[in-house]
């Protein structure tokens, strides 16, 4: 099997599994309870929230847990809204964001927020330029994925801080870092958003984990109510092997995260220049990150493309795998052609990835193109 979907979900690697199976079996205690099962259990996940903490470059204290990125998405931006509601009521974010930004907005404006959504060139990139000119005495949140998830454009985040600094002094600024966590070197201190947002299952973990980068003496409303675990920020009974896993496959990535950036864009490039001879196909985006290539076989079904990749045991993906069966939202924004869009595709790679890979994939797109074209 060649898996080509990594922006989907990634395998998750040896050690979170072994982590996982060892706090399923032996180290079950609640984090919360006094006797001693729990007190190992809360030791442990003291030791995971340090894991996740130097992979982010982040104060442990300062990162939240949940159930993934689409609720730190969520709680990032229903808890700006409420704790800064009063201000303004103006927010910017992008028209290629994640749903899991965009749906929560949406929401917001039903509720009386006016939300300015900022439109991609043709390349899916918002500069920021665009960001400033948006930017206005009453915006109180500005929302902008590091890396998108479907052309891998890469959004100038220190910038657009910078410029949310300068216009919006009292606004919040909030990254969805989804995609860009192990694929771009950044760290939470140094960065300067106010929340950051991450997810285990993108990184070699597990899914249904995730973390809320929330930065020093910003008091977030929560977004779920309770018992108060996660210092009051995030209630409920937290998911230990979960997030012991994604500690775990955070300490293992780490040492090596300039290398595998590195192997990664090689092969980004390298399937750039592979797939180039293929009857018909066009790149789309602007594709500056590692990991991921989006290109279109105009006049072709993206589906009937994934078909037959599929023949060959590869496993790709039409756009965002979270938005099975629509039109992506991302490639409509860049005004691509109708013709085109359908016919596109995602690739999207791992540490693992070999040029052998790419050359299967090459092989396997010219005899797709061979079927389906007939």
């Amino acid at each position: 099997m060649i898996y080509l979907d990594n922006s989907a979900t990634t395998q998750p690697s040896k050690v979170c599994v072994d982590t996982m199976t060892e706090l399923l079996t032996c180290a079950w205690g609640n984090p919360s309870s006094v006797h001693a099962l729990g007190i190992d259990a809360e030791k442990r996940l003291k030791a995971a929230r340090a894991q996740v903490a130097q992979a982010l470059g982040a104060e442990p204290e300062r990162v939240f847990f949940t159930s993934g990125g689409t609720e730190a998405d969520n709680w990032a931006i229903s808890g700006a809204a409420e704790r800064l509601g009063k201000r303004g009521r103006h927010i910017v974010t992008t028209a290629v964001e994640h749903h899991a930004v965009l749906h929560p907005m949406q929401r917001l404006e039903a509720r009386g927020f006016e939300v300015t959504y900022l439109q991609p060139d043709e390349a899916g990139f918002v500069s920021a330029e665009r960001l400033a000119e948006a930017l206005r005495p009453d915006t109180i949140l500005v929302s902008v994925m590091m890396v998108n998830n479907e052309t891998g454009a890469v959004m100038p985040i220190p910038e657009m801080i910078r410029a949310t600094r300068r216009k919006s002094p009292l606004a919040l600024f909030h990254t969805d870092a989804v995609q860009g966590f192990f694929k771009l070197p950044f760290k939470a201190k140094t960065l300067g958003a106010d929340m950051i947002s991450v997810s285990g299952h993108k990184i070699h973990a597990s899914k249904g984990v995730g973390a809320l980068y929330i930065r020093p003496g910003l008091p977030l409303p929560p977004l779920i109510l309770g018992g108060g675990q996660e210092s009051n920020y995030r209630s409920g009974t937290e998911n230990l092997p979960g997030i012991c896993g994604f500690g775990a496959a955070c300490a293992e990535q780490l040492p090596r995260l300039s290398a595998d950036i590195a192997h990664m864009k090689q092969l980004r490039d390298l399937c750039r220049e592979t797939l180039s001879d293929v009857p018909g196909l066009v790149f789309l985006g602007k594709q500056d990150a590692p990991h991921i290539v989006n290109l279109s076989l105009p006049g072709l079904r993206s589906q009937g493309i994934i078909n037959c990749l599929q023949d060959h045991d590869i496993y790709v993906s039409a756009g965002s795998a979270c938005s099975r069966g629509h039109r992506s939202h991302v490639l409509e924004a860049m005004h691509l052609p109708p013709a085109v869009i359908d016919g596109s595709i995602r690739v999207s790679f791992c540490p693992e990835n070999t040029a052998e890979d790419v050359a299967a994939l090459h092989e396997a797109l010219l005899d797709a193109v061979r079927v389906l074209k007939g």
